[in-house]
């Protein structure tokens, strides 16, 4: 394939948003019309799942196709005892499969802009640098080494501005400091002349464009502060909208970007409560019910995406299944011997429709057996066609959801369905037992990290 014809790629992977939270997916209580414009030229989809409820595993999935547990990452990377404590790694492997890389290898120009946490966090100062990941050129936040923009607070007020994570200064060589309420423009302002430089030397590319909204603390800009949590949360939302609309515009402005361009758009996981909405569904960040894997998701690429302000409502699959999607769409080769635990969906991403095959498993976090005042979490989930069952371990307290008919997950069928809950029960645990193991099953949150997940 002509790189002149192979698509650039952007993926767009917002923290901590939930799947209502886009005004084109029922967000009332604020708007996002620089994303509802992407959406409204492209297709939204109502079925993607993320592959874990909480940041550095979820990135991880979305990295490399393979479910995270895979490489010891079930969990937020935190400072060293606190990783081992858990029985996570303290880094992603670099031999993982990135699709970074093969893109990088296949020719394509890669950048990495914002939220890394995948290793170089807290007192973890000798993980990879994110450019050995496949990776041209990257910037991110305190979360990661290399380059990176580190926060200011300001609040109506304040006479001089705060600072905070000032310890990253140390995570990698090079550091500016710029307003909280201003980052995510500033890992727009490192994209642009990086998609620009590409498409210059007729090299097709690949953007991460990760932003640290719209995660707690809400800092919004002065002028638009809120009251409460939800109105700073919210705030924070549209101007992370008005944000990245200054990279939409570049790309749909430029008839050569905008003919050969395939952006994506979604979020990490679910909802911090109090904060976003997961909509119908139940849970929040942290949660194995739909309210922390769901996400919404965008496609937008006249070239690439075939239907035009379509809602997709029946395709299901995962983050896992963007990396061998996207190696599909662009003529790449996969990495040698790599398994990926992903299914290519090329057709749902053109907008002909189609799901993966295969079902999807989850594992919650080590340290969240409980959390948003829910005591004991179910410990895995399985989606399997319109059937979703969570369970302990060792498979056993069961609950057995029909996604047909109860999306919300209000009705618990396990014992209509006897038959349906063996067959669910035994795979997923199958599953967890070949996956190395975390300290979830033993594990308890020390009080003074308790309520921080980042």
């Amino acid at each position: 394939m002509a790189d002149d014809k192979r698509p650039n790629v952007v993926l767009v992977f917002i923290d901590d948003m939930g799947w209502e939270d886009f005004s084109c997916f029922g967000n009332h209580d604020a708007q996002t019309p620089h994303i509802d414009k992407m959406a409204s030229e492209g297709v939204r989809f109502e079925q993607f799942y993320v592959n874990s409820p909480i940041c550095s595993p979820s990135r991880t999935a979305i990295s490399t196709g393979h479910y995270p547990q895979r490489w010891r990452i079930g969990s937020y990377l935190s400072n060293r005892d606190h990783n081992d404590q858990r029985g996570i790694a303290q880094w992603l492997d670099p031999k993982a499969p990135m699709l970074a890389r093969s893109l990088q290898q296949s020719g394509y120009a890669t950048g990495h802009f914002g939220k890394w946490h995948m290793g170089g966090q807290r007192n973890v100062d000798d993980a990879p640098y994110i450019t050995e990941y496949g990776f041209d050129e990257s910037l991110t936040n305190f979360e990661g080494m290399g380059p990176k923009l580190l926060p200011l607070t300001l609040k109506p007020g304040d006479e001089e501005p705060g600072r905070i994570w000032a310890d990253a200064e140390r995570l990698g060589e090079g550091f500016r400091w710029m307003q909280r309420s201003e980052i995510t423009g500033g890992f727009v302002d490192a994209a642009i002349p990086f998609i620009q430089s590409a498409k210059a030397n007729q090299q097709p590319f690949y953007v991460n464009l990760w932003p640290d909204d719209v995660h707690a603390p809400f800092w919004p800009p002065v002028d638009q502060w809120a009251d409460g949590k939800r109105g700073l949360y919210l705030s924070v939302l549209q101007e992370m909208d008005r944000q990245l609309g200054k990279l939409f515009d570049v790309i749909r402005n430029d008839e050569e970007l905008r003919s050969n361009t395939l952006v994506l758009i979604c979020s990490d996981n679910g909802p911090e409560k109090g904060a976003g909405s997961a909509g119908p569904f139940r849970g929040f960040k942290t949660h194995l019910y739909e309210g922390g894997v769901r996400s919404s998701l965008i496609a937008w690429g006249p070239s690439v995406v075939k239907r035009s302000g379509e809602v997709d409502r029946t395709s299901v699959f995962a983050a896992i299944d963007l990396v061998p999607t996207l190696l599909d769409l662009t003529g790449s080769d996969y990495p040698a011997g790599a398994q990926f635990d992903g299914q290519s969906v090329v057709s749902a991403i053109t907008g002909d429709g189609g799901s993966r095959t295969s079902p999807l498993f989850f594992r919650r976090p080590p340290d969240r057996d409980a959390y948003y005042g829910v005591n004991d979490l179910p410990d895995l989930a399985i989606r399997k066609d319109h059937w979703k069952l969570l369970c302990e371990y060792d498979g056993s307290s069961a609950e057995l959801y029909d996604l047909n008919e109860d999306r919300g997950e209000t009705n618990n069928i396990a014992a209509k369905h006897p038959d349906v809950v063996q067959e669910l029960t035994t795979a997923v645990v199958a599953w967890h037992r070949s996956m190395p193991q975390d300290n979830g099953a033993t594990y308890r949150e020390p009080p003074q990290t308790k309520g921080r997940p980042r």
